[in-house]
């Protein structure tokens, strides 16, 4: 049985290092095919920004303003809210007095008729949005002055339906905030890298998503994602049926880790891994054979057993130096997160709990979101218990 265990850390150290190399190669691949990508263009169409809120978050203000202030001709920002005395929107009052050139309009969507509460208010903000062009961003995203140009850019081709960012972790204090932070960095950047690298985008990142009025009625309506928990898996997924390029744009944005204690942070991440694993069942599964550090410990004490602790210290040392690597790479070279190098030692940590929130997400169907439970189905729907 021991060697057993032996064979299977060595299998498991190889798949992740191969996981490795694969993540590296698409960050090169994807950085020279970004610095093609750039162009200017005549004239601009007319952008609708919508934004969902739900309550007070961390850097909310600071996050919403980086909208106002876009480098772009002509656009709004629509908010919605579930109730007038959502606290968010005491935020956004201020803004608007801030920045009163930018035209911008609040929709009080009440209470959700669909499970997914957010597909709820957007279905309400695009029957207020002026523009054919929509740009559907989390209130919990931090952007560039260019960011609305980039993710714009692309829907000028007729043949791209979805254009959605990769996003560096910023923590919103505290151990497990920033934990997670390395995991948005580091973990789901690699993973889409790859994905895009391998069989092309046919998925979206919901933080960001930038899409067509046109794209959503061919697809059935924004309505039709109401039951869905990855609601931008599948308007990516159901917009490349369509026949449509969904891309993934050079423009990174800063997403914030709002989880401050150990049982939220996880309880999010259990969520995502178990939502994932109903959308995506197959990658979902292939997705233990890219952590490192569990064969690392496999490793260190079946190796030790059989063949000493020398040879079971070097193999945790391997898988160790493996998830730095990444962190380095990946989090820091690649995506810009300075957080990345700094605390790259502490990301083979996140490496292991990410692995056990990975085999978390098999041991049931339900999940919570915005304190409210729900129960998974087929195909990632769900029902609200």
């Amino acid at each position: 049985m021991t060697r057993v265990l032996f064979v299977c850390s060595i299998l498991g150290l190889l798949s992740s290092t191969t996981y490795l190399l694969l993540a590296i190669v698409a960050a090169r691949r994807f950085r020279r095919e970004s610095r093609n990508e750039r162009r200017t263009v005549a004239q601009l169409p007319f952008v609708s920004v919508l934004k969902p809120l739900h309550g007070m978050e961390p850097m909310l203000e600071r996050n919403l303003e980086s909208f106002f202030r876009q480098d772009y001709p002509k656009f709004e920002i629509v908010f919605g809210a579930r109730h007038r005395e959502d606290p968010a929107l005491q935020i956004v009052e201020g803004l608007r007095l801030k920045y009163p050139q930018v035209r911008t309009s609040v929709v009080l969507s009440g209470e959700p008729e669909y499970p997914n509460a957010k597909v709820f208010a957007l279905e309400k903000m695009m029957s207020a949005a002026d523009g054919n062009c929509l740009v559907i961003t989390d209130s919990d995203v931090y952007v560039r002055l260019d960011c609305l140009k980039d993710v714009v850019m692309p829907l000028l081709d007729p043949a791209v339906g979805v254009v959605t960012c990769l996003y560096r972790g910023v923590a919103a204090g505290g151990f497990w905030s920033m934990l997670e932070a390395q995991g948005m960095s580091v973990e789901m950047t690699s993973g889409v890298l790859i994905a895009n690298m391998l069989e092309g985008m046919r998925f979206a990142l919901g933080p960001t998503m930038a899409t067509r009025k046109d794209i959503l009625e061919s697809i059935g309506g924004v309505r039709l994602l109401g039951c869905y928990c990855a609601d931008d898996y599948v308007l990516g997924n159901l917009a490349f049926q369509s026949g449509k390029q969904v891309v993934l744009s050079h423009h990174f944005i800063d997403h914030v880790a709002m989880n401050t204690s150990a049982r939220s942070s996880l309880a999010h991440q259990i969520r995502w891994m178990r939502s994932t694993r109903f959308s995506r069942g197959a990658a979902h599964i292939g997705t233990g054979l890219t952590y490192a550090m569990p064969f690392g410990l496999l490793g260190l004490f079946a190796g030790a057993a059989l063949y000493g602790w020398q040879l079971g210290s070097a193999l945790l040392a391997w898988a160790f130096l493996n998830r730095m690597l990444q962190s380095i790479a990946i989090g820091w070279a690649f995506i810009g997160d300075p957080q990345a190098l700094r605390f790259c030692w502490l990301y083979p940590v996140r490496d292991l709990i990410g692995f056990f929130v990975w085999c978390a997400s098999f041991a049931g169907n339900e999940i919570t979101w915005r304190n409210e439970r729900y129960r998974l189905v087929t195909d990632g729907k769900m029902v609200k218990l």
